[in-house]
């Protein structure tokens, strides 16, 4: 028990001290690029970070433990929406951007129900893989356009928010950014297993489904890489990596990370309920609706996205 407690404190301060440097890479690599932090958040840091989601799922998914696979991924996205969002916006206020609030955020809404449809037979067939994966591509299709579009005509206002952040620190060369990306991100995915295989153990020895600890222990530890990542890019001021990560995360999970775990090996649900399905969506559309309000996330509404995860946790334990 001891050294499992062990690994899950490495784990934590390994996920803090990569995240960290992801970001200030991240940030670097936009700046180089001429393109707005979202799109760095949605693509390069939700990749990476969901990284540990993708591992552990297809795993799961390989290893017959279905309610694991999914049940990490549905998690993970609940945790990574009320909780990470709400965290990050008590940290600081997250600004977004309409772009965000028109197509990301709803993009990341229809994933969500689009999971819960196909799942509501119970299972996750080839063709129900096959479609989430097909749909993953279509996303990184229009997150790539928008890049485009925004280096053409509609640098300024994202442009302005990478140089203020930048400009107050001298620029960093490119080779140091990218090295920080990797270390970075090696730090989170390195850093989450070790909290997941730490914590997953301290949970079954205390005879707990795979369903319950897909949807807590596994989930908050493999989103441990989001959370840091978008409360240090809250804290410093960078509110297009932290939701562009998050709406990133959640979209790859549901369809990068079932998609192709589906597609290599079909999937039986058991102990995953319309219940968790439906909080994920919920979840979103909360996200969603605060979003509409001034394009801000206010601390307020951070604590209400906070309080309601809460409770979620409460309602899943309550039925151990």
């Amino acid at each position: 028990m001891l050294l499992n407690l062990g690994l899950i404190l490495i784990g934590i301060v390994l996920v803090l001290w990569g995240a960290d440097r992801l970001t200030d890479g991240a940030v670097a690599v936009a700046q180089k690029l001429k393109v707005s932090q979202l799109v760095i958040g949605l693509t390069i840091v939700a990749m990476g970070t969901s990284m540990p989601e993708f591992s552990v799922s297809m795993v799961s998914a390989l290893k017959g433990t279905s309610d694991l696979a999914v049940g990490n991924v549905v998690g993970s996205n609940i945790f990574n929406t009320l909780l990470i969002v709400g965290v990050a916006a008590l940290v600081s206020p997250i600004v977004i951007t309409k772009t965000t609030v028109r197509k990301d955020i709803p993009f990341a809404l229809v994933a969500s129900v689009v999971l819960m449809m196909l799942c509501y037979d119970g299972k996750i067939e080839r063709i129900d893989a096959g479609i989430m994966f097909a749909m993953f591509f279509i996303f990184m299709a229009m997150t790539l356009q928008s890049a485009k579009i925004e280096k053409n005509v509609a640098q300024v206002d994202t442009q302005a928010i990478i140089s203020e952040t930048v400009s107050e620190k001298k620029a960093m060369a490119g080779w140091l950014a990218i090295t920080w990306i990797v270390v970075g991100l090696s730090s989170l995915i390195f850093g989450s297993n070790i909290f997941v295989e730490g914590a997953t153990k301290v949970a079954s020895s205390l005879g707990v489904s795979d369903a319950i600890i897909g949807l807590t222990i596994v989930a908050g530890g493999t989103s441990l890489p989001e959370l840091a990542t978008s409360v240090v890019s809250a804290r410093k001021g960078d509110s297009g990596i932290a939701i562009g990560n998050v709406i990133g995360s959640n979209i790859f999970n549901i369809l990068a990370t079932l998609g192709i775990a589906g597609i290599i090996h079909p999937m039986v649900l058991e102990g995953i309920t319309m219940f968790d399905f439906s909080a994920m969506v919920t979840a979103m559309i909360l996200v969603w609706f605060f979003s509409f309000t001034k394009y801000t996330i206010e601390r307020w509404e951070g604590f209400v996205l906070t309080l309601v995860y809460v409770g979620y946790m409460v309602k899943l334990l309550m039925n151990i």
